[in-house]
Order: structure tokens, then C-alpha cells, then sequence
């Protein structure tokens, strides 16, 4: 299982949000099991086509993802995956 962090803002949007172990082989994976679990989230993830909006980032460990389009990138067990998601305005 992967252990999945999210930035404050997500958690603001769905409380009860928290550190949370989701199993998947890859990233795509990993986020259709947060969406089972958290109805509506994959919304702020990613766009209609399933890749990921321009304003998140995805971490596996410390690396950023590479595939932003399929989110193919492997997961293995017990890494940790952050989701973060950037906050802008003016």
C-alpha cells in the first residue's frame, strides 16, 4: 500500500481528508482508489481525460511524477505519494 499526504487546502475542501494508505500499481490506480473513498476528490486531481490539472503536482517518494497524461508511473509499497495541489489568486 501507498501512504498518500495531501496539502491543507484539499483537506479544507473534504474534511475527514487525512493521511491516508490506498493500495494501486500505479499512480492512475492510486487515484481512482482515493476517489472511491472520497467521492468527488479525483475532480481536483485530474482533468475529464484523467490526466493531471496543471495546478497539481504528484510526488512518488520525492520525485514528481513523469507522466502527467496517463499518470502511469509505478507505485510500490510503502512509498508515500503527495498530492499537492497549487493555491493561486489575487
Amino acid at each position: 500500500m501507498a501512504r498518500v499526504l495531501f496539502t491543507r487546502n484539499l483537506r479544507t475542501l473534504f474534511p475527514g481528508l487525512e493521511e491516508i494508505e490506498v493500495n494501486g500499481a500505479t499512480v492512475a490506480d492510486v487515484v481512482a482508489g482515493l476517489e472511491s473513498r472520497h467521492p468527488g476528490l479525483a475532480a481536483y486531481i485530474v482533468d475529464e481525460r484523467g490526466a493531471l490539472r496543471k495546478h497539481v503536482n504528484i510526488f512518488v517518494d520525492e520525485t514528481l511524477i513523469a507522466d502527467r497524461v496517463r499518470l502511469s508511473d509505478p507505485v510500490g509499497d510503502g512509498v508515500r505519494i503527495h498530492i499537492i495541489q497549487a493555491l493561486s489568486g489575487g
